[in-house]
């Protein structure tokens, strides 16, 4: 069931990479078993029950990974490929996911109608990450949950200088607008939520660190009263 209502939408800037998308597809396949992104998404999701939002949901990877006790998904992802990729993800779920076009800055569900957010390499690549946070927690019921698993930021001088001029420079362009060095436990807490337990995470685990490597899985809440803003 779509909750199609929201708020007034952003200028328009249409997501379309279709050659980022075809190579996402074919690499987040490999790195299911090869990264142990598989373990990854069961440690995301565990333990998730009733209505569930996922921003930005690429290719449909997490889907086989929600539990049982999740009554509803809703998919959100922007770029058109991966969104049929997730369609087709969609089909082979255990639980009911519905997939839906949107943007993380302006998310076209009604507010406080979730019971979870999931956010799963995805902040790295919105336009307005504090706006998209502000719609995370519009959406979500005072006291309900997010769950991150997010790359940002990480390593010594040499490496953040390395994740900083590859960000000015030509990485967003190649990578569907990836950034490096943003800091996206910093910006949940900058944007109000409650910061539970987390980890860092280096993928991969073996192997020379890359500019993408250095991640974060944990949860976060919305404060547990209704929103003001």
């Amino acid at each position: 069931m779509r909750l199609l209502s929201g708020p007034g939408k952003v200028p328009p800037s249409p997501v379309h990479h279709p050659l980022f998308a075809r190579y996402y597809a074919r690499f987040s396949v490999s790195a299911e078993t090869r990264m142990g992104m598989a373990g990854i998404r069961e440690r995301l999701l565990a333990g998730l029950s009733g209505r569930v939002i996922e921003i930005g949901a690429g290719n449909g990877l997490n889907f086989a990974h929600y539990p049982g006790t999740v009554a509803e998904v809703v998919a959100i992802e922007p770029e058109p490929l991966l969104r049929q990729l997730a369609l087709e993800s969609a089909l082979r779920s255990q639980v009911p996911v519905d997939v839906v076009p949107g943007a993380a800055e302006a998310l076209p569900v009604k507010s406080e109608a979730f019971d979870a957010v999931v956010l799963c390499l995805v902040l790295c690549s919105v336009r307005d990450v504090q706006r998209a946070l502000g719609e995370v927690r519009r959406v979500l019921k005072p006291g309900g949950q997010v769950r991150f698993f997010e790359h940002g930021q990480g390593g010594g001088p040499a490496m953040r200088l390395t994740q900083r001029t590859l960000d000015r420079t030509l990485w967003p362009a190649l990578t569907g607008g990836c950034h490096l060095a943003r800091q996206p436990v910093a910006a949940l807490r900058e944007a109000g939520f409650a910061l539970g337990p987390q980890r860092e995470v280096m993928m991969p685990e073996k192997g020379p660190a890359l500019p993408s490597s250095y991640c974060a899985l944990g949860v976060a809440w919305r404060p547990d009263e209704p929103d003001a803003r």
